[in-house]
């Protein structure tokens, strides 16, 4: 198994993986709105490369929880995902610890994600640290589930996540 960052020749293979793992009507998803128009981060966008196929997928995207008019900074987390056939082997976790280990290092401190708490826990995602955070059209708000890279990086954080909030003289709300 080779983790290596993705690079513009891997997109359609990228594509290809996300539509046989999550289907065609995955743009429809809540979180797909957040990435919409947006570029990940590419020093955050990973690959498992197999025998010079794409197996494995992990992307971030940079985004904001908004409240009052002050934004905090966080990192979405997604779509992560792993050729079926080879689902179960622990691809998925030991990509996502890879991927959240660089993130650390780049000096980012918070983590979101959408999905299953039972699965991401294993990671140290929690739905408790993000119970005060909403993302727009996600339904299901137990599936919001948050990371911190930095101890306490959540503590009083609230609102409504957004696409990054690029007014450069923006203040965080909490460094």
């Amino acid at each position: 198994m080779n983790v290596r960052l993705q690079t513009e020749n891997d997109i359609a293979d990228i594509e290809n993986l996300l539509d046989i793992t999550f289907g065609t009507d995955r743009f429809s998803k809540a979180a797909y709105s957040l990435r919409d128009g947006v570029n990940a981060v590419s020093a955050l966008s990973f690959v498992i490369d197999m025998d010079k196929n794409i197996t494995g997928t992990l992307r971030f995207w940079e985004i904001s929880i908004e409240k009052n008019d002050k934004y905090v900074d966080a990192l979405l987390l997604g779509p992560i995902a792993i050729l079926p056939r080879l689902q179960g082997l622990g691809l998925g976790i030991k990509l996502m610890e890879s991927g959240l280990s660089e993130a650390k290092k780049l000096g980012h401190k918070r983590v979101l994600l959408v999905g299953d708490e039972a699965y991401y826990k294993r990671i140290g995602f929690s739905r408790d640290i993000a119970e005060n955070i909403a993302i727009p059209g996600q339904h299901e708000e137990s599936r919001i589930l948050a990371k911190e890279l930095v101890k306490g990086s959540f503590s009083n954080v609230a609102g409504i996540v957004r696409k990054r909030h690029l007014n450069v003289k923006q203040t965080a709300l909490y460094s």
